[in-house]
């Protein structure tokens, strides 16, 4: 079937972890009732963007995939999808649609942002970083932040600070995820010649990297809590997972294995999913969005 093949193009799962991020940002600066078209219009449009320039990466990567295990089986290395061009074709058309959808159905800031967002992953650190510089995964980690403040923006077109410190959350969570991602990729990711943290610097240091990374994080999600932003079920929640991932990324340093690093990526994953569910949850609780 013609769509089966081009739906790996579009990196669902993380898109799906991008456009929950931007909803996280609605969420966050509402103050008033929930509008689920508004969140709905937000959710098409984030899923747009961020799937254009998914399908970006694996057009410009296509020659670095063919040389990954885990890579080389996607549409275009592998050969299901032949027509490149096709492919940037289709990212750029999808890039349209989601500006031009958020523009006229929500606003110019979320547009911008989102634009922003896509931007940013597609020829900041796709095309320019990547192969470059260990610090792809840093500046590239604002791909992220930008989808949270595009969910803010839908809600407060204008800076809202409440959406604006959980962008600062999402920013220092790339590194740490990423890099114990990276460690478990390291050979793949040298054989490609991609200068990812741990091919640089190796696997010790990197662990070192993310666990001075993941301090700045915890604390930093404490930030909305001291504004006021937040209440007890999100204070609580930012507590036991932020103790659980530093655990995990101890555990890293003291045994700095693949084995080790692919438990402490699942304890990055488990530790943003608890932190932005406490959101929603502490949003219900302390200002009935949802009643």
């Amino acid at each position: 079937m013609e769509i089966k093949r081009y739906l790996p193009l579009f990196k669902l799962r993380v898109c799906s972890l991008i456009t929950f991020s931007a909803v996280v940002g609605l969420i966050a600066a509402q103050t008033g009732g929930f509008s689920v078209k508004k969140a709905a219009l937000l959710v098409v449009s984030t899923m747009l963007a961020s799937t254009a320039a998914s399908a970006f990466n694996h057009y410009f990567d296509r020659d670095i995939d063919s040389v990954m295990a885990r890579t080389m089986k996607r549409p275009l290395p592998s050969g299901a999808i032949s027509g490149s061009r096709a492919v940037l074709a289709l990212s750029a058309l999808m890039f349209i649609l989601s500006i031009v959808l958020s523009f006229i159905t929500l606003n110019k800031m979320v547009a911008l942002h989102l634009a922003l967002g896509a931007f940013v992953y597609a020829a900041v650190y796709t095309a320019w970083l990547k192969r470059r510089s260990w610090l792809n995964i840093i500046i590239g980690g604002l791909a992220g932040s930008f989808a949270v403040l595009a969910g803010g923006a839908s809600v407060e077109p204008y800076l809202c600070l409440s959406p604006a410190l959980l962008a600062v959350v999402m920013f220092f969570w790339t590194p740490s995820h990423f890099w114990s991602f990276a460690i478990y990729h390291k050979e793949e990711y040298a054989r490609a010649g991609v200068p990812m943290l741990p091919v640089v610097v190796g696997d010790s240091r990197t662990a070192w990297y993310i666990l001075i990374n993941t301090a700045l994080l915890v604390a930093s999600s404490f930030i909305p809590v001291f504004y006021g932003y937040h209440g007890y079920a999100y204070a609580v929640t930012a507590a036991a997972a932020g103790a659980y991932f530093l655990f995990w990324n101890i555990r890293l340093i003291k045994t700095p294995t693949k084995e080790v690093a692919w438990k402490n990526f699942k304890a990055s994953m488990l530790y943003l999913g608890m932190l932005f569910g406490a959101v929603v949850v502490d949003m219900i609780i302390g200002r009935g969005t949802f009643l």
